[in-house]
């Protein structure tokens, strides 16, 4: 009988490890089943250039892993039984269960709403390609003179704020940020960030937490009313509730914890990688929700998962966060390198320069996901006996 790997979720961190599992394999030992909930790979860092009406042309799933062995399923998991090994689905063809086993848990996040009142009603977010649709229609309606409040002063807060404010100059945009905006850069990459929101005409409420958000405002921690046609909330991202209702262990973040090969530190034949992973980097600090980590951990579960089922000694890739891209537009952007406690250094690369390096990693990534098995090598490793691999359990 071949051996059942299962993956959940084809974003960026799954759909590589399909494809590189398929690469590495005989396909006469292993069967790999990839489930999603949608037909398509969505480039997530691409949203909120999607939610200004720019049109991006998504890859579909079957033409991504076309020759490769690899099945699809389309279908949105509804729960994970870690006990009996089994993952429970539902989709178009209707519920359904799959067998594995081995499994790779690659579902990512979506918005957090940190139970503020009124974002579930009325706010939006580019977490996901329906609500970035949503948003969309939602812009478009809106004639000149109409404002929008991006909350959160993180990435994909700053990311979302100028690319509306470059794409949309006839709206009024503004940020709400609990803290200094861009107060992690270092301070050249900061005032390159205050003179690109000076620049693009975007409004910053520094300090300010949001408590509520109603249909046309948002409401401050102090009580201030801020005017919002649109809020879009990016104030953090949060893990689906169906790994810590399976069994597994998971971290208060509701991410599940793995060990340094990301395999799950409660159940050995589950691996995480992605956002869903609570994964400690060689700093010794859990790594950030990011499009890098899902990058750091899908090479370190796939290369342990290919170590222990052929009986080979697990090896280790790097967990290293080097540094933040952040797009401004479509012609501005940051790089801030970070040292091994992830503070900023003082160099930092900006301005067209750092907005065709970004756009480099984007079309890399996406060129990447098209054809995953690209550089992998090519011979076709097989299973090891279960004594052998039962030796290498006893080893790892």
């Amino acid at each position: 009988m071949k051996h059942r790997i299962v993956v959940l979720g084809a974003g960026y961190a799954g759909a590589f490890a399909a494809g590189n599992l398929a690469r590495r394999f005989s396909p006469s030992d292993i069967e790999i089943t990839v489930v999603n909930a949608v037909p398509d790979f969505v480039e997530r860092m691409r949203l909120h250039q999607l939610a200004t009406g720019q049109n991006l042309a998504f890859r579909k799933l079957a033409d991504v892993f076309a020759g490769t062995g690899v099945r699809l399923r389309l279908a949105r998991v509804t729960g994970v039984d870690p006990g009996r090994r089994t993952v429970t689905v539902t989709g178009e063809d209707g519920d359904g269960e799959l067998a594995y086993d081995t499994l790779l848990y690659a579902l990512g996040s979506s918005v957090a709403h940190h139970g503020v009142p009124g974002v579930t009603e009325y706010a939006f977010d580019v977490t996901g390609r329906s609500s970035a649709l949503r948003l969309r229609e939602r812009l478009a309606g809106l004639g000149e003179g109409g404002t929008v409040l991006v909350v959160g002063e993180g990435l994909t807060g700053i990311e979302t704020a100028t690319e509306f404010a470059e794409s949309r100059p006839d709206l009024s945009i503004a940020l709400a940020a609990r803290g200094e905006l861009g107060a992690w850069l270092s301070p050249k990459a900061r005032r390159h960030l205050r003179h690109a929101f000076d620049r693009l005409g975007i409004t910053v409420h520094e300090h300010t937490g949001i408590e509520a958000v109603e249909p046309t405002r948002a409401i401050a921690a102090d009580g201030t009313s801020i005017p919002a046609d649109v809020t879009v909330w990016s104030a953090g991202f949060a893990v689906h509730p169906i790994a810590a209702a399976s069994g597994l262990e998971v971290a208060e973040t509701g991410q599940i914890v793995v060990d340094r090969t990301m395999r799950s530190v409660s159940h050995p034949d589950v691996y995480a990688a992605g956002d869903c992973a609570y994964a400690i980097g060689e700093n010794g600090r859990p790594l950030p929700m990011s499009c890098a980590s899902a990058g750091f951990t899908n090479m370190q579960a796939t290369a342990a998962i290919i170590a222990r089922l052929t009986g080979s000694e697990v090896p280790t890739t790097g967990l290293k966060y080097h540094g933040n891209h952040i797009s401004l537009g479509r012609r501005d952007a940051i790089f801030q390198m970070v040292d091994r406690d992830v503070r900023s250094r003082s160099w930092y690369l900006g301005g067209r320069t750092a907005a065709r390096l970004k756009s480099g990693v984007l079309k890399g990534a996406g060129w990447g996901i098209a054809h995953p098995t690209f550089g992998m090598p090519k011979r076709k490793r097989r299973l090891a006996t279960a004594s052998d691999r039962a030796g290498v359990r006893a080893a790892a």
